[in-house]
């Protein structure tokens, strides 16, 4: 999981199930300290997330025991792996997703953004990528890292030094708009953000050509490849003002298609 100094799979000795045993260290216990009281307020938020497409944030605590300063906190444990391993290996055997199960997984991730944006105040993922999605066995998605940008945000710049953030990662710049980190983020930043993950779930790759960082005219012969004419609209990444009508164009194309409806609220 993006931004964290470990990451353990670990048995749930009381639930006799398998969950992740999360950690982020702080160097700095004084400045921990003086922040301990905004720490424990974002994660006891996080704890009341609830959502079957959203991976499941069972418990933390603060141990402070040790000359680092750790928080730990246990997560859902997802056994298929992210959706970007599924993608790759699924291209192995085709070259495209069967459209059937692309709709499938974006009503779910809709579904679990529509939750988090009806929240008040509304949650902002902020880090919605290929990454940060998760799939099960049976075809069940859950959104993970929802407690990144929440964390990152909340904390003053001395305690932020842990937290790796994915978006500055090179090979997920084009998940995120480019005015993202100029403006104020909104809604409107996660629907950008499903836009390229439809894209990428569509085609299961967006070639770069041996480049590090993804091109937008690598993202257009992505989109250009799609026969699909929702495939092709769901994809269009938005970066206008949430609650706009580019903003609700991919749940509508899904509710129509599908005859399902996951608004997305601002």
């Amino acid at each position: 999981m993006p931004g964290l100094q470990s990451t353990f799979l670990a048995m749930d000795t009381e639930e006799g199930v398998e969950v992740v045993w999360n950690e982020l260290h702080f160097g700095d216990r004084k400045a921990f300290a003086a922040h301990e009281e905004k720490i424990q307020t974002v994660f006891e938020q996080l704890v009341l997330v609830d959502h079957p497409n959203i991976v499941k944030l069972h418990k933390y605590w603060l141990d402070t025991s040790e000359a680092c300063a750790r928080v730990i906190f246990i997560t859902e444990y997802v056994s298929s792996g992210s959706l970007k391993q599924f993608l790759k290996k699924t291209k192995k055997n085709h070259k495209a997703m069967n459209a059937r199960a692309w709709k499938r997984w974006c009503t779910q991730i809709l579904s679990a953004l529509s939750f988090l944006h009806a929240c008040s105040p509304p949650i902002i993922h902020g880090n919605l990528t290929s990454d940060t999605i998760f799939i099960q066995h049976n075809g069940l998605i859950k959104i993970g890292s929802v407690w990144h940008r929440i964390f990152s945000n909340a904390l003053p710049d001395d305690l932020r030094s842990p937290i790796r953030a994915e978006r500055e990662e090179l090979r997920n710049l084009h998940f995120f708009p480019p005015e993202y980190g100029e403006v104020a983020d909104g809604t409107a930043v996660d629907i950008f953000s499903f836009g390229m993950c439809a894209l990428e779930m569509a085609v299961l790759e967006i070639q770069t050509n041996g480049d590090t960082r993804v091109t937008e005219e690598a993202i257009a012969r992505a989109r250009h490849s799609l026969s699909d004419p929702n495939m092709r609209v769901s994809s269009l990444p938005c970066p206008s003002p949430a609650g706009s009508p580019c903003s609700a164009r991919a749940s509508k194309v899904l509710q129509a298609d599908l005859g399902e409806h996951h608004s997305l609220c601002s």
